[in-house]
């Protein structure tokens, strides 16, 4: 297998993107990789999409061509794919590309996310996202992603001894970090107070405990390592990209508040590397509420089950801490266009890499990981990446 290299990245900003269609963003942030890797589009040779429920938001299906016709690489006839795993699709279209130039099928490969949200009401937001439940068994009783969560994190509270004061630092702390991004969709810091007094959305998550509903798109270029050095001196090389996946339903569960899958993906991805915990100095983990970043990082070995939120309060996760979690600010400040969440991570975890992190840069960043989730936790993507 071939060594792999992220040589650009471009991101939109993330939002409520009112004057900005759908296709519009997946082109913008296209344009941005391509030219971040100093390219010319013709270089392209494949393109995976990655997007939850176009169809839903947009009513758009066939999003591969779309995105391909309208970033100028349709009349180039190139393969496009659009991939789907809920939440986890760009993480997945990561995955595809990277396994596509590892093969040695391709040599120069762009993996895109994209959702637009916004363009219909909140209750068929809702029920869209539902979908990636088992609609059946979840859905068609009532059950929302806000109420998973919520009885993951009373499970998880009850086991461990979780403070609502605890939980509340989580969102405190990405905001803080949001603060710093020029592409967050909130750019302000928040306190516990104000989480602890926002409105309770499904007991015991509050409104500042939830990831918002948000527009936006993100994209990277791959290549081979080999190849990488005719477009930057800096290449970041991906050192594993592994995948993993759970029952659909959480009821059907060993653990309702471990993610088995996130287990099976860090294990498989740090064996990839041939890396320990240790030697992370970030990561981006996927944050649709605050308890799932406590989950989180826990399930990935970086601390004991039930310890997340100590190690949370007492500061390890933010800038200046032992291991940073969601410099970028994670899906709860920066936002979570489902489609282009685990694109986004990537491209975050590059800038750290290459040391364009601006007022969030971690000092010495070498080696960073991704972690991306779809559902409950039934797919799970995850990534290790070194600057080369």
């Amino acid at each position: 297998m071939r060594e792999v290299a992220v040589v650009g990245i471009g991101l939109t900003e993330f939002g409520e993107k009112w004057d900005s269609s759908f296709r519009e963003l997946c082109v913008e942030a296209g344009a941005k990789a391509i030219e971040d890797a100093g390219m010319d589009g013709d270089q392209i040779q494949e393109m995976f999409v990655g997007n939850m429920s176009g169809g839903r938001f947009v009513l758009q299906e066939h999003i591969g061509a779309l995105i391909a016709d309208y970033s100028g690489l349709a009349t180039n006839h190139i393969p496009s794919t659009r991939t789907e795993a809920a939440c986890a699709s760009g993480g997945l279209a990561f995955r595809q590309a990277v396994n596509t130039i590892a093969s040695g099928s391709q040599d120069i490969v762009i993996a895109a996310g994209v959702e637009k949200m916004t363009d219909v009401s909140g209750g068929e937001t809702t029920d869209a996202l539902a979908g990636a439940a088992d609609r059946e068994w979840e859905g068609m009783y009532g059950v929302t992603f806000p109420g998973l969560y919520a009885m993951i994190a009373v499970d998880y509270m009850h086991k461990y001894g979780l403070t609502r004061e605890q939980l509340a630092q989580v969102a405190v702390k990405n905001h803080y970090n949001g603060a710093r991004n020029p592409i967050a969709q909130y750019r302000k810091e928040i306190t516990v107070d104000a989480v602890m007094k926002s409105t309770l959305v499904a007991d015991p998550l509050r409104l500042l405990d939830c990831s918002p509903v948000t527009d936006g798109a993100a994209a990277v270029i791959l290549c081979s390592m080999e190849k990488a050095k005719e477009f930057t001196d800096c290449p970041i090389k991906v050192l594993a990209s592994t995948q993993a996946t759970d029952t659909i339903s959480l009821h059907d569960r060993r653990d309702i508040s471990t993610l088995d899958a996130t287990i099976a993906a860090a294990d498989r991805a740090f064996k990839m590397a041939k890396l320990e915990r240790e030697d992370i100095d970030l990561v981006e983990v996927h944050d649709c509420f605050t308890i799932a970043e406590l989950c989180a990082i826990e399930d990935m070995g970086f601390c004991k089950k039930g310890e997340a939120g100590k190690f949370t309060e007492e500061g390890e996760t933010a800038l200046g801490g032992k291991l940073p979690v969601n410099t970028s600010g994670g899906l709860k400040a920066c936002g979570h266009p489902v489609g282009a969440t685990g694109i986004k991570q990537v491209c975050e975890v590059v800038a750290q890499l290459r040391g364009e992190a601006g007022k969030r840069q971690i000092d010495g960043a070498e080696i960073g990981m991704t972690h991306n989730v779809g559902g409950t936790g039934a797919t799970v993507v995850t990534n290790i990446f070194r600057r080369a």
